[in-house]
């Protein structure tokens, strides 16, 4: 995870890109990292997502793209193959973990619950997303499961914004936040990608207060 943790540890926030044209995309992608913001995850919430993924892969090689919202062995198999550098998963399938932790692909599956993270990390995940942060109980749930689980780092996504960002990565077990206030679908469908650039920049202003 060497070289996500690397960005991470200077801007932890993964902004969320959901498209189903490559060429907006990529001009997402380009316009969050103007902002200050090298990771983003690329969503399988469309048909044309993986291509979309691929492209910014291709086209945009100062960002780290990974694919999330991936579901199955198979999809996390398509998202390799086409160049994800990590995956993303809304919950825990132990296969799903163990296939990309066979191919030396981060995932940080998803996980809500005590009972979730103990399987994570038994499975030998360190890092997991925390989702959806806001309606599993937040700031506070984190605190409860980092007392627990001292080792293991989390990523809250799901009700994250620039409200409450700071809150969130206040706590020290918390290694980014995700999320897609970032990239408004408003602003991508009317091209307003100066405005993308904008709330990256916000974003990383508000990491840099806390985290320095």
């Amino acid at each position: 995870m060497t070289i996500i943790e690397d960005y991470l540890r200077t801007v932890p926030i993964v902004p969320l890109i959901e498209a189903d044209d490559p060429l907006v995309a990529v001009k997402t992608a380009h316009a969050l990292a103007a902002g200050g913001l090298n990771v983003v995850e690329v969503v399988l919430r469309t048909d044309a997502a993986i291509d979309c993924m691929a492209a910014i892969v291709a086209d945009v090689p100062d960002i780290v793209a990974g694919a999330g919202t991936v579901l199955t062995v198979d999809q996390a198999s398509d998202v390799i193959s086409r160049g994800a550098q990590f995956v993303v998963s809304p919950g825990l399938v132990d296969d799903v973990a163990r296939y990309c932790m066979d191919q030396g692909v981060p995932i940080f599956a998803g996980t809500m619950t005590a009972g979730e993270v103990q399987r994570a990390y038994a499975l030998g995940l360190r890092t997991v997303k925390f989702f959806p942060a806001k309606l599993a109980g937040g700031v506070r749930m984190l605190k409860a499961l980092s007392s627990v689980f001292r080792d293991m780092q989390f990523m809250p996504t799901g009700g994250v914004s620039a409200d409450n960002l700071h809150e969130f990565l206040a706590l020290p077990a918390v290694v980014a936040c995700g999320g897609s206030w970032l990239t408004p679908k408003d602003a991508i469908a009317a091209e307003d990608f100066e405005s993308i650039t904008t709330l990256a920049r916000e974003a990383v202003e508000i990491a840099q207060k806390i985290r320095t």
